[in-house]
């Protein structure tokens, strides 16, 4: 399952069949915004506040749930089941009228952190090539 050479950033062993959806986000979340901030920085020398406006208007959960739409296609059946346990994931936390945006955001962050996890980074690109291709959200 994982890439020779490509471990998370740690090599810590993390079964991520074992975490939890709320979790597998959690985790998801920030290898996502992170691969947002890789990217932006490849694209432009603006300043890090002209950065920062453009990487908050890709991670939030209306362009992320657009981006699910982009990949859902293309994923394999362990993968979509893993999105479909993310985004159906209900918790006292959640927001009290989340958005159908909201939940599939959530499931395409348990997406990113199950890969991560999994150490398969070289899939995380893959995927990541459909949120920054295709008219990406940077204005």
């Amino acid at each position: 399952m994982t890439d020779e050479n490509n471990n998370t950033l740690l090599g810590l062993e993390c079964d991520p069949r074992q975490c939890g959806s709320d979790v597998l986000a959690f985790v998801g979340d920030g290898v996502f915004g992170l691969l947002v901030r890789e990217y932006l920085a490849s694209l432009s020398k603006a300043h890090a506040a002209q950065q920062h406006t453009r990487a908050v208007a890709m991670v939030r959960c209306e362009a992320q749930a657009e981006y699910m739409k982009r990949i859902l296609p293309h994923l394999t059946e362990e993968e979509e089941g893993v999105f479909r346990r993310g985004r159906n994931h209900h918790t006292s936390r959640s927001p009290r009228k989340a958005s159908a945006a909201y939940h599939t955001a959530t499931g395409l962050e348990a997406l990113f952190g199950y890969l991560y996890l999994s150490g398969n980074n070289r899939r995380l690109r893959e995927l990541f090539e459909f949120c920054k291709d295709g008219n990406a959200p940077i204005e």
